[in-house]
Order: C-alpha cells, then structure tokens, then sequence
C-alpha cells in the first residue's frame, strides 16, 4: 500500500533545514569564531525572532552565552565545503576565518563577526537561553540582517534564486530549487475567475 508508515521512535527527522554558519565571539574577550549550525529557525516575526541550538561542549558555546550575541550567516552553494568544515574542526584548534580563507565583517548592531562571502547576514542579541538536554536553545531577537546589495530586485525585494542557497537534509547538504509557488497561491483569484459563495 502506497501509503502505508513505518514507525521510527522520536528523533531528530525534520528536514530539511538551513545549513548556517554562526559567528560570535568579539574579537577581544573571545576571539572570533564559526560554527556550522543546522538547527536554527525563525520563531517570530514581531518582535522578529530566530533560535538556534548548540551543543555545550562547542567552543563556541562560551561566547554565545556570555556576550549574548551572535550572527546568522547563509552561505550559498559556492561555500559547502567551508560550511563542513567549520562544523567538523574547532575553533579552539585553529581561526576558522583564516582556515576557510573567509572574510570576517563588522556588524551594525552586534560585537561578533559577520561573514562577508554570505549573501545574507542576521545580527542577533540572546533574550533568553533554553537548556533542553544536548542542546542549549539561544532565543535571539534580530536587530539587522545585512543582504548583498546584487541581489535585492528592481521592487527591493531579495531574489533568494540567484543566492544559491544551501539546505541541510539528514547529514547531507542541498541546493534549493525550482519555487513551485508562494504563500496563499492555492487560494488566490486568478483574472478573470469567478468567486463563488
């Protein structure tokens, strides 16, 4: 039967997800640091909000928590192999900036680093740590989010097809692809069309 289930027990299924990288530290208490992060998401949209999840034993742990600050940095499909590899090495090995021959960029609004070679960039203040078990969940408001200029359209709107984009999918990264709609497209009129009630 086509649609008959398996059943798994309760773990981490949800996919895909955005593959990020996380800048924080300031470049004095802390010095600047990425780290590959696939559990993030938005969780409001006024104030807006994101979260992101980070195991405590990561390097970049410490910086989060006590500066409470951070960034949110997409990269497009060009910097796969530097989004792995800033999740598989540590900081506290090496400068991840220097080892990915990144650039690392001032924010407006936060002390920790952005990265120049990502198209999108969200500058983030903690409002509150949540310690869940492996994870501790940062809940962030965002206080400006930085968009390469080449990619905002004629009506200022960010043309997300020409970022190239990456997701994240069960241990594997993907591009994002064709858009086969947007929101409340099932339901909008289309000319000529005639509402019934």
């Amino acid at each position: 039967m086509a649609h008959e289930k398996t059943i798994w027990p309760g773990s981490t299924q949800l996919a895909p997800v955005p593959a990020v990288l996380v800048g924080c530290g300031d470049g004095k208490t802390f010095k600047y640091n990425l780290i590959t992060v696939a559990w993030a998401g938005t969780v409001c949209s006024d104030p807006a909000m994101l979260a992101i999840a980070v195991r405590p034993e990561r390097f970049s742990f410490a910086p989060i928590s006590q500066l409470k600050e951070f960034t949110v940095n997409l990269p497009p499909v060009s910097l796969a192999a530097e989004l792995d590899r800033c999740g598989v090495v540590s900081g506290r090995d090496c400068d991840k900036f220097e080892l990915c021959h990144l650039t690392p960029v001032a924010g407006e609004k936060v002390s920790a680093p952005l990265v120049a070679e990502c198209p999108v960039a969200l500058e983030c203040r903690v409002t509150q740590p949540i310690e869940l078990g492996s994870h501790t969940l940062f809940l962030a408001e965002i206080l400006a989010v930085q968009v390469q200029s080449d990619l905002i359209d004629d009506k200022g709107k960010f043309d997300i097809d020409r970022a190239h984009l990456i997701a994240y999918a069960h241990g594997h990264y993907y591009q994002l692809g064709e858009c086969i709609g947007h929101f409340g497209y099932s339901v909008r009129r289309k000319p000529g069309s005639i509402v019934r009630k």
